[in-house]
């Protein structure tokens, strides 16, 4: 257990959930282009995915690309990818290096899966995994929330990297 308060949390989640929100409203509605603090963003398909395996395959290919294993150490410690029983919250135990991802459930957008099995809920996963000193800092503190940024932009792209770095900063949450 991390002895670190993790001060950050609920601000974290709620900055992410809106972000979530606004993806699946342009999926939804078929409108990519959003306007957020007086710029227009043309925002990217977010992948979806239908199991555990193509999520594993998933997490394994961002892990191996060349500018993440340059970045952070710990892009070569193996994840393994797993179901999880509830249907509330993935998470990720850092021990083990697992990613639990709820399965069933509510589904996420028009075609979408279970809301977890979404690649922003992933790449907030792999931010946890990439930390190298998970016991020294807060699990949402300040340091994940920069990489979890620098993840969305480098994978997602621009726009949903600025979309997420404003939104954590309107909910009150610091990046690092």
């Amino acid at each position: 257990m991390n002895p670190v308060r993790d001060t950050q949390r609920g601000k974290v989640y709620d900055a992410e959930q809106l972000v979530r929100a606004v993806f699946d409203r342009a999926a939804e509605f078929g409108q990519r282009t959003v306007e957020i603090h007086g710029s227009r963003l043309t925002l990217p398909v977010e992948r979806k995915f239908a199991s555990v395996e193509s999520v594993q395959r998933y997490c394994d290919r961002v892990l191996t690309l060349n500018w993440v294993v340059a970045k952070w150490e710990r892009a070569g410690a193996p994840i393994r990818v797993r179901a999880r029983a509830g249907t509330v919250a993935a998470h990720y135990e850092p021990g083990p290096g697992v990613l639990a991802v709820p399965v069933h459930g509510a589904h996420s957008g028009r075609g979408g899966g279970p809301w977890a099995l979404r690649e922003l809920v992933l790449l907030h996963e792999l931010a946890h995994h990439l930390e190298s000193e998970p016991d020294g800092v807060a699990a949402h503190g300040p340091e994940f929330c920069g990489r979890y940024v620098e993840l969305v932009e480098g994978v997602l792209g621009a726009e949903a990297g600025f979309l997420l770095r404003i939104t954590l900063h309107d909910c009150g949450a610091r990046l690092g």
